[in-house]
């Protein structure tokens, strides 16, 4: 009966470790997850693509001349 006990606690020792690891892996990512907005990368590519979009719509307007048929 003792050894019945023993597998027992080292279940649920094996059980702990495991949750108390997520725990720390989930800390870990939490930490590390706005760390690439303080490069600036992110703005300077949002900014690039803005532009890029503007530039396309204008591209795309008729001018007046295209218009009346010239």
């Amino acid at each position: 009966m003792t050894e019945a006990n023993k597998e027992d606690n080292s279940l649920w020792l094996i059980v702990g470790a495991c949750v108390v690891g997520m725990i720390g892996v989930v800390m870990f990512l939490k930490s590390e997850k706005s760390a690439h907005l303080e490069s600036g990368a992110v703005q300077q590519l949002q900014t690039e693509t803005f532009a890029n979009l503007e530039k396309r719509r204008t591209q795309n307007n008729p001018t007046a001349d295209q218009v009346a048929g010239k």
